[in-house]
């Protein structure tokens, strides 16, 4: 494995620089926006961002190597999305990967006896402190009609279907999908198969900014 500068393999290195001052320009209901004065020694700046609460995304695969996606309205870009099951972290101290279970739960009408996790990604670093974890969940169980979530707002005409991962790639490749948590979640899962699943790692790995961490790091 090549070493990098700094000595090492390639990865990111947790290093907030001190914060000055915060100001919150906005609380919503889901995320604020605040103004943080930072100092980065040789000067001092302003940087504007989105105040996350973080996310989970649901790679749900099937024995015959399907994906469940689901196709939701997402406003602020106008369009339809085709993507997996997903949801925010916006249950203080819920485990991620118990978080995945409802969202898997309440958008796929699935459970899943098998858990992974297949990626971390930040979907906008330079403007939101938003952090993801991709999960895949394997082992597919329907949950019984008696028990399924009722679903509201846009989630109220999401429609799901099963999709081939080798069309899943060609669609991105082809630009015909946009959602970053499809095109990671998907990379990622083919990734995996085509390393006999060996680049998998546990449900409950580190993760560089858990909840908690990002808590504790004042993001």
């Amino acid at each position: 494995m090549r070493e990098l500068p700094g000595g090492g393999p390639l990865a990111d290195v947790v290093a907030p620089l001190p914060i000055l001052a915060r100001h919150e320009r906005f609380k919503g209901r889901v995320w604020n926006l605040v103004s943080d004065e930072v100092d980065l020694g040789h000067s001092q700046v302003t940087r504007d961002f989105v105040q996350h609460t973080g996310a989970v995304v649901i790679v749900a695969l099937n024995e015959n190597d399907e994906l469940y996606l689901v196709r939701q309205y997402r406003h602020p870009v106008g369009v339809e999305c085709w993507e997996p099951p997903a949801g925010l972290l916006d249950v203080v101290h819920e485990p991620p990967v118990e978080a995945a279970k409802r969202e898997l739960h309440e958008e796929a009408d699935l459970t899943a006896a098998t858990w992974h996790v297949l990626a971390d990604f930040f979907p906008s670093g330079g403007g939101s402190s938003e952090a993801v974890r991709v999960f895949l969940a394997r082992d597919l169980t329907e949950v019984p009609e008696a028990d399924r979530h009722v679903r509201t707002d846009e989630e109220r005409d999401m429609v799901g279907a099963w999709v081939p991962l080798d069309e899943v790639l060609v669609a991105i490749a082809a630009g015909r999908v946009h959602a970053s948590s499809l095109v990671v979640g998907a990379m990622a899962a083919d990734l995996a198969r085509r390393s006999n699943w060996s680049t998998l790692r546990p449900a409950d790995a580190k993760w560089l900014l858990a909840p908690e961490d990002r808590r504790r790091h004042n993001v």
